[in-house]
């Protein structure tokens, strides 16, 4: 895989990059079967410090190894990228299903989204409690969706919050999971550690200005506020592409609040080329819950992606769509990050005209201090990891970094 990166101020956007494709090169409708496919995970925008990387890391090498072992044996990526979020989900470092940050009750409360390219059909679930793998349950919505009408004319939902959700899940066989088992020893006691600054700013009663320092205090110590929310994209050996994004959601958040992780447009988006569309595009976004849904981030970067020069096209997004966004205009900070991969397929010009390949280009970028990803193909061996971080003495929420790469997938047309 060949790699790229460039790291730019809000101020003076650049792009080096040079190894994209254009849109005039030979893209071809035929039906491809590409060798097994591509996935890039991410375990959040935020902040990972240096002490847990080697954990961040390895669990965004079993999300990646899940979903390639699904793709080699013929998943579609709607399939793989559930494989890749539950491994997330999994893992106590990560702020999504187990482990999950503790609301303003001591609850925990998830949300997860998914994304189908081929059918273009999206589940969701905002809110929920008592389930161990939120994405599992807005993976079963978006297939019953799929399966049509209900009795009596009845539109399946595709997007369920807080106790709805939860009984939904448990009768399409979803088991539940208690609650108490959700925290772990992290988020139990950064829970205490922020309820206590809580109670000791109430006491205090300083004022606004005070109380919204003692805010972006806490949240700094638990970590850049957790902004956490994992999330990753997938390509499939037919060519489909899949995205989805889970999260446990801001530390000491209200209880009942959604973030952006199940909104449609803000926390995941995929779409399959069309007549319309050359490439094939699937992004998964993490950051700060109300900034994303706020600029629909998700769907923005998708939509940039049509560009011939995707890098810059990404940086332009995240700079002109969630920087400097009018909708967000009165954030002295915004905080997100995305993960993005296109697909085209195009005929090798030297080989044999049954012989295709896909080349998928994949990018992350990111406002916040850093942001964990890694990515695999069918043919790799084992994943690659990164911890992409902002260059010193740029400010988070001002500035933004971008890489990524280029991987190609060779196949046979049918």
């Amino acid at each position: 895989m060949e790699s790229l990166n460039n790291c730019a101020e809000e101020q003076q956007p650049s792009s080096v990059m040079t190894n994209s494709w254009s849109k005039q090169e030979a893209c071809k409708s035929q039906k491809l079967k590409c060798a097994g496919g591509f996935v890039l995970v991410h375990a959040g925008a935020g902040y990972h410090s240096e002490s847990k990387a080697k954990e961040y890391k390895h669990v965004c090498k079993r999300a990646c190894q899940r979903a390639v072992d699904q793709l080699r044996a013929g998943a579609l990526a709607v399939e793989a990228v559930t494989a890749a979020l539950v491994e997330l989900e999994d893992s106590p470092f990560t702020n999504a299903g187990m482990g999950s940050n503790l609301n303003l009750s001591g609850e925990i409360e998830c949300d997860a989204s998914i994304m189908d390219g081929k059918s273009l059909h999206f589940g969701a679930v905002g809110a929920i409690s008592g389930i161990k793998n939120p994405v599992l349950v807005a993976n079963c919505l978006l297939s019953e969706a799929q399966k049509g009408k209900l009795s009596a004319g009845r539109i399946p939902p595709c997007f369920l919050v807080g106790r709805g959700a939860h009984d939904w899940a448990v009768r399409h066989g979803i088991p539940p999971w208690p609650s108490e088992k959700m925290a772990t020893k992290f988020s139990l006691s950064a829970y205490k550690r922020n309820k206590r600054k809580m109670e000791l700013a109430e006491k205090m009663d300083a004022g606004q200005n005070q109380t919204k320092k003692t805010r972006q205090s806490s949240e700094n110590e638990n970590g850049s506020g957790c902004l956490d929310t994992v999330g990753a994209v997938v390509v499939d050996s037919e060519g489909n592409v899949a995205a989805a994004v889970s999260s446990g959601g801001l530390a000491m958040k209200h209880p009942g609040r959604v973030g952006q992780a199940a909104h449609y447009g803000c926390g995941c988006w995929a779409e399959n080329a069309c007549n319309m569309n050359s490439y094939s595009t699937a992004v998964s976004t993490s950051g700060c819950g109300e900034h994303l849904i706020r600029t629909m981030l998700a769907r923005e970067c998708s939509a940039a992606m049509q560009s011939e020069d995707a890098h810059q096209a990404l940086l332009e997004a995240m700079q002109n769509k969630f920087i400097s966004s009018p909708f967000l205009a009165s954030e002295d900070r915004v905080l997100g990050g995305v993960i993005v991969l296109r697909c085209c397929r195009c005929v090798e010009a030297q080989s044999s005209p049954n012989i295709q390949a896909a080349m998928v280009e994949f990018l992350w970028s990111h406002t916040t201090e850093s942001m964990c990803v890694g990515y695999m193909s069918a043919q790799d061996s084992k994943a690659k990891t990164h911890i992409s971080r902002l260059p010193p003495g740029t400010v988070p929420g001002q500035s933004l970094a971008i890489e990524g790469g280029v991987c190609r997938l060779m196949g046979i047309v049918d």
